[in-house]
C-alpha cells in the first residue's frame, strides 16, 4: 500500500519537470540574442502574435491555479496535461520574442525581453508555490502568485510599439528618478543647516560638536556647483525627452541606432547623479565629490554630443544643446577652483 499523501504528491510531479523546462526557458531569454528573421518583419503581426501568447499565458495560469485549489486534486495525467500546457504557452511567448529583429532596436528589444522575462518568471513562482502548498488548500501565496501571472502578462499591451517610443519611455524613466534624487537633495540642503551655529562654543570640550553632520563653509561653496550640475542634468534629459517625441523616428537602421546610442548614455545619468549626491552629503570628501562630479559632467556631454549629431536634433534646437553644454562646463570649473587644494 502506498503511504498516505504519496499518490497527490506523484500527482504534482509533472510540475516538478514543469519548474525546470521554465527555468531553461528563462536562462535562454534572459542570455539569447533574437534572431535577425529570414522574413521581413511585420510589426502588426508581431504585436497581434505577442499579445495573443501572453493573453493564453494568462488563461493557461488561471486553469493550473484552478486545479489546484480545491479537491480533488487532479490526476497524474491531468496535472500532467495541465503542465503540457503550460509550458507550450510559455514557449510560445519566447519563439514570438525571438522573433523581433535586432534591428527593431535595442532599447525596444530590452522592453520586451524584461515583459517576457517577468511572465516567465511569474509562471515559475506559480508552480512553486502550488508544489510548497499543503494540498487541496488555496493559500494567499497562490492567489498573489496567480495575481501576478496575470499582472505581467497584461503588460503586452502596454509596451512600446517601436523604437522611437521605447526610448521617449526610458528617457521619462530616466527623468523620474533624477528629478526625485534633485529634490532630496534640495529638502536635505534646507534642513541642513548647521545644527550648532546658535552654540558659540563647548564649554567642557573647546569646539563645537560633531562634524560628521553639517556641511563646513568650505563645502557649502562646493554644494552651488554641484547643485548645478544636477539641475542641468534634470534640463538635459527634458530637452532630449523633448526632442526624441517631437523629431524621433524609426524608419531607417541609421535612425533606430541613433536613438538606442541617445538612450544608452542617457542610462548612465542617474546613477552618475546619485554618485554625485552621495558624495555631497557630510562629511563631505571633497575630493571624491570632484571625481563624481567630473563624471557625471563627461556623461552629459557626451549626451549632448550625441544629441548634436543625431536626426533628432534639428538646426533650432541647436541653441539649448549649447547653452547646456556651457552650463556644464561653468559648474565644473567651478568645482574644480573649489577642490584645487585637495589634489
Amino acid at each position: 500500500m502506498e503511504p498516505a499523501g504519496a499518490g497527490p504528491r506523484r500527482a504534482r510531479e509533472p510540475l516538478r519537470d514543469l519548474r525546470g523546462a521554465l527555468r531553461a526557458v528563462l536562462a535562454r531569454v534572459r542570455e539569447g540574442e533574437p534572431g535577425e528573421g529570414r522574413e521581413p518583419f511585420e510589426p502588426q503581426r508581431f504585436w497581434d502574435a505577442l499579445g495573443q501568447t501572453f493573453k493564453a499565458t494568462s488563461q493557461e495560469a488561471t486553469k493550473l491555479s484552478l486545479a489546484f485549489s480545491r479537491p480533488p486534486l487532479p490526476s497524474v495525467e491531468d496535472c500532467q496535461k495541465l503542465s503540457e500546457d503550460v509550458q507550450n504557452a510559455i514557449l510560445a511567448v519566447a519563439t514570438v520574442y525571438y522573433s523581433l529583429p535586432k534591428g527593431q532596436g535595442t532599447t525596444l528589444r530590452k522592453m520586451v525581453r524584461d515583459a517576457t522575462t517577468e511572465v516567465v518568471e511569474g509562471m515559475i513562482q506559480l508552480t512553486e508555490t502550488i508544489l510548497n502548498t499543503p494540498l487541496e488548500s488555496l493559500s494567499q501565496e497562490q492567489l498573489i502568485s496567480t495575481g501576478s501571472v496575470w499582472e505581467a502578462c497584461e503588460q503586452a499591451s502596454n509596451l512600446p510599439r517601436d523604437n522611437q517610443a521605447a526610448v521617449v519611455s526610458a528617457l521619462a524613466a530616466c527623468l523620474g528618478v533624477v528629478k526625485d534624487a534633485l529634490e532630496e537633495m534640495e529638502h536635505a540642503l534646507v534642513e541642513g543647516r548647521d545644527p550648532y551655529s546658535d552654540i558659540m562654543e563647548d564649554e567642557e570640550l573647546g569646539f563645537r560638536g560633531n562634524r560628521d553632520t553639517y556641511w563646513s563653509e568650505a563645502d557649502r561653496k562646493l554644494l552651488g556647483p554641484c547643485m548645478g550640475l544636477m539641475k542641468a542634468s534634470k534640463a538635459c534629459l527634458k530637452k532630449v525627452l523633448g526632442v526624441v517625441k517631437a523629431h524621433g523616428k524609426a524608419d531607417s537602421s541609421e535612425q533606430i541606432a541613433q536613438l538606442d546610442d541617445l538612450a544608452d548614455i542617457a542610462n548612465e545619468i542617474s546613477p552618475s547623479v546619485d554618485e554625485l549626491a552621495l558624495s555631497m552629503y557630510p562629511p563631505m570628501n571633497q575630493l571624491a565629490v570632484r571625481l563624481n562630479a567630473a563624471k557625471l559632467a563627461s556623461v552629459l556631454k557626451k549626451v549632448l554630443e550625441i544629441t548634436k549629431t543625431s536626426h533628432v536634433c534639428l538646426p533650432s534646437e541647436e541653441g539649448w544643446v549649447q547653452f547646456l553644454t556651457g552650463a556644464v562646463d561653468h559648474n565644473m570649473d567651478k568645482i574644480k577652483n573649489f577642490t584645487q587644494g585637495e589634489l
